[in-house]
């Protein structure tokens, strides 16, 4: 059903559990997997502060990180004989990166965990899943 899956990752315990999962999913529907992370912006005002990091060493150190937690995910799904290639994108709302990602690759599915939060809890703090939910027009398939 179906045949390609985005399975954005942004390294916490509950993501690393979502990729075992993810990864099976995507063996039994003989699908390719694309492990997904969405850094952040620059946060910071060019100034002449020096008491940051500058923008290159920013966006370096966050894609290099990002490139070390989809390299981990792309070895298991290897192991598991399922074709992976992962994709990194910058956005201020990741929630937008992951719906844009997803309409970029063609992917039919969104493979993606969740905290579970409700109730005020999750009012207040927000839910990346739920604003996928909310805006993609793909099928979200929710991990918890």
């Amino acid at each position: 059903m179906f045949k390609h899956v985005l399975l954005p990752v942004d390294g916490t315990e509950l993501s690393q559990k979502a990729v075992t999962a993810a990864i099976s999913f995507a063996r039994t529907n003989g699908a390719r997997l694309t492990p997904y992370m969405c850094v952040p912006e620059y946060p910071f005002v060019s100034s002449s502060d020096a008491g940051h990091e500058k923008r290159s060493v920013f966006e370096k150190r966050v894609k290099d990180e990002a490139q070390a937690e989809l390299s981990k995910i792309e070895a298991a799904a290897a192991q598991a004989g399922v074709p992976c290639q992962g994709a990194i994108s910058v956005s201020a709302a990741p929630y937008r990166g992951i719906i844009a990602m997803a309409n970029e690759l063609e992917c039919d599915v969104i493979f993606m965990a969740s905290h579970g939060r409700s109730g005020l809890s999750g009012l207040l703090l927000g839910s990346e899943t739920q604003k996928v939910l909310t805006h993609s027009q793909i099928p979200v398939l929710v991990f918890r």
